[in-house]
């Protein structure tokens, strides 16, 4: 299936980076990563132009990013996570401790060091009315230096992509796993804090 992907990108170009940036921002299961790492390779070899690979996967991520938050404030109830299967409650549940603690900065680096998390960040942040001029912001700025980074590496490594996609995916899910590590301490650590002031005030 990858090597299928592969192919379609030079096929379809800036318009199925942009669709797969889109979707992924939407928790969709689509490999928006490889495609642009493809995208970017292509570009070096002059199938595709650089700029424009950049601009579409850029576009088509904040695109989703945005409709992901409207679609979280519009079904607030359903992304509580009960109407959920529980893997995809779960990474609602730690996107939206997360945001909780961290805000804007949760935005940001949802946006490309902890990437699965990004678009359970996108539904909690509407669910959680965070306003939007900063969901923006801070989106904007994390979905350029994922673009940057991706296309750059993609371009940069035309000859390597299967396997730096493979270096890439597995670093990815690790830094997820540590985020959810860590929000989960954080909440154990406030919560002990809480139990211990209740204890002390009887």
């Amino acid at each position: 299936m990858t090597e299928a992907l592969l192919a379609l990108v030079p096929v379809y170009g800036v318009a199925l980076v942009a669709l797969a940036t889109f979707l992924s921002c939407l928790a969709l299961p689509v490999p928006s990563s490889l495609v642009m790492l493809a995208a970017g390779g292509f570009a070096a070899s002059g199938d595709l132009v650089l700029w424009q690979v950049a601009l579409a996967a850029f576009g088509g991520a904040v695109a989703g990013d945005q409709l992901g938050y409207q679609v979280g404030r519009a079904g607030g109830r359903l992304f509580g996570g009960r109407s959920l299967p529980p893997k995809q409650a779960r990474l609602l549940a730690e996107a939206r401790a997360l945001l909780h603690r961290r805000g804007a900065m949760a935005v940001f680096l949802s946006r490309w060091l902890f990437s699965p998390l990004g678009p359970w960040v996108n539904f909690a942040g509407g669910a959680a009315r965070l306003p939007l001029p900063h969901f923006t912001r801070a989106g904007v700025a994390g979905e350029a230096v994922w673009v940057a980074v991706y296309v750059g590496l993609g371009a940069a490594f035309a000859d390597d992509l299967l396997a730096l996609a493979d270096i890439l995916g597995s670093a990815s899910g690790l830094l997820a796993a540590v985020a959810v590590a860590g929000a989960l301490a954080l909440w154990l650590r406030a919560a002990l804090r809480q139990r211990r002031r209740g204890g002390a005030e009887a």
